[in-house]
């Protein structure tokens, strides 16, 4: 079975002799329990694993009768105990601090592993409990180098079947893998990691707002124009926590315009930007063969592939990621790593009237490369297989 390069991470760092709890998190169907069952694996202790993922069946009580569990498997020696979907435990981070620390006080050989499929409320629950006893382990969607070495994918069907690989099997039957990734992943993680475990006033508007950010994904809008898409009596306010809640189901993400300055980068028009080219491609009416004959369908998807390719690899890093636009003249991306910064463009095919901005970012901003992907840049194929942290080195 093919392991993702995480898999080595999490393996070194399940045989390190100090106590972490070591947390996945990341958006459904991107290989989290594949990854902690791998590790069960390739351990030498005894492991228990359980699944919260049915909400209204588990409580408190259902994480400590699991933890017992992990605790008789460790009076023999070092044990793994890994939970699954425990952010649907209502409190789980309480529980999982007092039962964490009574086995710290005990010498309790026994090492956990949580897995959580909506980011914002793990990461909520460990900042508020569990400080300076975890490390996250960022489970993004699949690269499209995974994609190639796991599947024998090319750079096309990349871009337009995206990084879901449950749903590698299917594509063949276009009509069916689109089902799949509407049925079981758009409105799973829609129906039950957002609207069932944070509260959200306008559940209509948060679907719309997701369907208006794949039909724009690569492109700005502002807050005054997304309302009037909308045609919602909603404010900026509304849209920009739930595009918070989209990308931090791991979904849709706005991106900022870069500025040099915070305040101006919080407050800008966002650029959407999909984490998934599947969650666009699954949505439309074009064949895998039609799209690829569409100039400018394929140039946006590629555009899409690009930056989800950026953000994705950015996850769990010290690297920003921006848009940025001035007079007339954009950038396609920014990417900035402490006071390095890169600028991007992607010369996808599409029709584009000016790319000057360049050399206006440039003249302002002085970055530390200037790249173009495409064309007679990097090879798009060679981009989306690299780290994004390499163009920072």
């Amino acid at each position: 079975m093919y392991k993702r390069p995480l898999y080595q991470t999490l393996h070194s760092r399940l045989k390190e002799p100090r106590r972490f709890l070591q947390v996945l998190a990341g958006p459904r169907q991107v290989g989290k329990t594949t990854l902690a069952r791998q590790a069960m694996e390739g351990s030498r202790s005894r492991s228990h694993y359980a699944s919260a993922d049915e909400p209204t069946l588990q409580n408190r009580v259902w994480i400590e009768q699991q933890w017992d569990l992990g605790r008789l498997k460790a009076k023999d020696g070092e044990a793994l105990l890994v939970l699954d979907e425990v952010q649907k435990v209502t409190g789980w981070s309480e529980v999982v601090k007092r039962l964490w620390d009574e086995d710290t006080a005990k010498g309790v050989s026994l090492k956990c592993v949580l897995l959580g499929s909506s980011p914002l409320l793990v990461q909520r629950g460990l900042t508020e409990s569990l400080a300076g006893r975890f490390e996250v382990l960022h489970v993004t969607h699949w690269s499209f180098a995974e994609m190639r070495d796991a599947f024998g994918w090319d750079v096309d069907r990349y871009v337009y079947f995206g990084g879901y690989p449950g749903a590698a099997a299917l594509i063949e039957d276009r009509q069916r893998w689109a089902r799949y990734i509407v049925e079981s992943l758009i409105e799973t993680t829609l129906s039950r990691d957002i609207l069932l475990m944070t509260r959200v006033d306008k559940p209509a508007l948060l679907r719309r707002l997701f369907l208006l950010g794949c039909d724009y994904s690569g492109q700005i809008l502002s807050y005054q124009k997304m309302l009037g898409q909308l045609q919602d009596e909603g404010n900026k306010t509304t849209l920009a926590h739930y595009l918070g809640l989209l990308a931090g189901a791991g979904m849709l993400k706005g991106v900022p315009k870069f500025s040099g300055k915070k305040v101006l980068q919080r407050g800008s028009s966002p650029k959407f930007q999909v984490l998934n080219t599947a969650l666009v491609t699954s949505q439309s009416r074009l064949s895998y063969a039609s799209a690829r004959k569409d100039r400018d369908y394929w140039g946006r998807l590629v555009e899409s592939a690009v930056g989800a390719h950026l953000l994705n690899g950015a996850e769990g890093t010290m690297v920003e990621i921006y848009y940025w636009r001035d007079r007339g003249h954009e950038i396609d991306f920014v990417l900035q790593s402490g006071e390095r910064i890169i600028s991007l463009e992607v010369k996808s095919g599409r029709a584009r009237s000016d790319y000057s901005g360049m050399d206006a970012f440039a003249k302002n901003f002085q970055p530390f490369r200037k790249l173009l992907v495409g064309g007679q840049g990097v090879p798009l194929e060679e981009f989306l297989a690299t780290p994004i942290s390499n163009w920072l080195e």
